[in-house]
């Protein structure tokens, strides 16, 4: 991962991590990119994005989650 790419500052976006030299944080790739967006259409819509941008996001959550914490996960019944 180029770590270069992704910054946390507490003074921009609250610290969330972010893309560097903008306030397009990590979250926001992740969730677009859930919701079914593709890469063409991330750098599209935000021109300050670049491929090798949107990669490091994705490294820095896959590294965020190899910690050692257990997320569960709840399911809701109505």
């Amino acid at each position: 991962m180029n770590t270069k790419l992704i910054e946390c500052n507490p003074s921009i976006m609250m610290g969330k991590p972010i893309i560097a030299g903008t306030r397009i944080p990590v979250e926001l790739i992740l969730e677009k990119f859930a919701a079914g967006e593709t890469i063409e259409q991330l750098l599209e819509e935000y021109p300050r994005l670049t491929h090798e941008a949107i990669q490091a996001a994705f490294s820095f959550a896959a590294q965020v989650l190899r910690a050692d914490v257990i997320y569960p996960i709840t399911v809701e019944t109505q």
